[in-house]
């Protein structure tokens, strides 16, 4: 019986990662867990051509090889170590393709670990509606890999990429990313001390080692004991890592990826056209600032009349059935007025963040950076800090709340110091 190739499948979470393995597999397929903890593993058999067949690990999804959980740990410990039975012959890295440039972060770094390497990209049947074209043989010569693209939905190519899994051998090796560039001076030092070993896999070894002590060390020869940077160095080493890669992965991009949104037939481009338009784009979004004013300042009122009456009432029912006395006093027209004040407020910051978190679920709040960014950056702040300014004129209070939303802190000190410049309604 002709030996079964290894082939580990891997992917950023939401990518169709399952749903490929399930193409591949069928009802060849068995879930169990990792040994010694609770990380589930799918596993199945993939039938090929001429009888041979491919053993396919469904490893837990991951954004990188920067492990920060026990799942990520799984697939760290697998591609470190080549004598675990599940190492893989192939990887096959399924990205999605829309958002490829995220998802390419994780192809660059197991490619860069010398493990013959195939690119997915599933979801291919959105390139149409969404206007997407992608340069299938320059982005091949750029990643020294082969592509197939997939529709997982459909069953499309998944003939090519059995056929590309049965090649495996004949895939190029060379990586994406020297591992020098990182850091030339640490680098040179680690291959000084660990001569003809892989700089990259070694990089991991260590870099790991800080999150996870009992990291499987058994695929790097000698003692691990470089230990001359801080945790902090070391992390910040990762960090610049990710930004070389990202640098690789647009430069990359700019020449092999084109997304045309003005000829994008689905439905979400249709309404970003309309939404981020020049003119209708602003009108729409004054029109959602007017409803989110009125409902500060006017639709807020009746639960405050009504908290504004339960607390005057709370007051008279004290001075009536309290003796009279300075601790009826304190009670009825100091503690109550006084938690009065602060309640009162509940129902305009409920409402302001109840229309923020909408906003920000439909992904409104993007296009509203996008739309007014322009406008805003002359006066030092973000597109976001529209939303804050307009409803202060309705409530200060929530209104500097809601700056909680701008993620630079310069931009969300400006707002929160000119929103009570604004006319509160109080």
């Amino acid at each position: 019986m002709a030996q079964q190739i290894q082939v580990a499948l891997l992917g950023n979470p939401n990518t169709g990662k399952t749903s490929v393995f399930n193409r591949l597999t069928g009802l060849n397929q068995k879930v169990g867990n990792y040994p010694g903890i609770t990380v589930e593993k799918k596993e199945g058999i993939c039938n090929l051509s001429r009888g041979k067949k491919a053993h396919i690990l469904d490893l837990p999804g991951t954004y990188s090889l920067n492990a920060s959980s026990i799942d990520e740990n799984q697939v760290i410990e697998l591609l470190l170590n080549k004598n675990d039975k599940d190492y893989p012959d192939v990887a096959v890295v399924v990205c999605e393709v829309e958002n490829l440039k995220r998802n390419l972060l994780l192809f660059t770094q197991i490619k860069d670990l010398k493990i013959p390497t195939i690119l997915a990209i599933n979801m291919a049947d959105r390139m149409s509606r969404k206007a997407i074209s992608i340069d299938v043989p320059a982005l091949e010569k750029a990643l020294h890999t082969k592509i197939v693209l997939l529709s997982a939905r459909n069953n499309d190519g998944f003939d090519a990429l059995k056929a590309q899994i049965e090649q495996y051998k004949s895939l190029p090796m060379s990586p994406c990313l020297d591992a020098k560039v990182i850091a030339p001076e640490y680098f040179e030092r680690l291959a000084k001390t660990y001569p003809g070993q892989d700089l990259y896999k070694l990089w991991l070894v260590i870099t790991q080692d800080v999150n996870f002590g009992k990291l499987d060390r058994t695929g790097v020869s000698g003692p691990i004991s470089f230990q001359t940077e801080s945790v902090a160095t070391l992390k910040r080493l990762q960090q610049k890592e990710t930004i070389k890669r990202y640098q690789f992965i647009n430069d990359t991009l700019k020449t092999t990826l084109t997304v045309n949104k003005e000829k994008a037939k689905d439905f979400r481009s249709r309404l970003d056209r309309v939404l981020t338009h020049h003119i209708w784009g602003y009108v729409i979004f004054f029109a959602i600032l007017a409803m989110i004013f009125q409902a500060i300042f006017d639709w807020s009122s009746y639960p405050m009349d009504f908290i504004d009456q339960s607390f005057a009432q709370m007051g008279e029912w004290i001075k009536l059935n309290l003796p009279a006395g300075d601790f009826t006093s304190l009670l009825a027209e100091g503690v109550l007025p006084g938690l009065g004040g602060i309640v009162i407020f509940i129902p305009q910051i409920a409402i302001l963040f109840l229309f923020i978190a909408i906003l920000e679920e439909t992904g409104y709040m993007s296009r509203v950076v996008f739309l007014m960014d322009r406008v805003m950056r002359r006066f030092g702040l973000s597109g976001k800090s529209v939303v804050p300014l307009i409803s202060g004129t309705a409530c200060a209070i929530p209104a500097i709340m809601a700056t909680r939303n701008i993620e630079n802190w310069k931009e969300r000190l400006i707002t929160i110091l000119v929103t009570p410049f604004t006319t509160c309604s109080a």
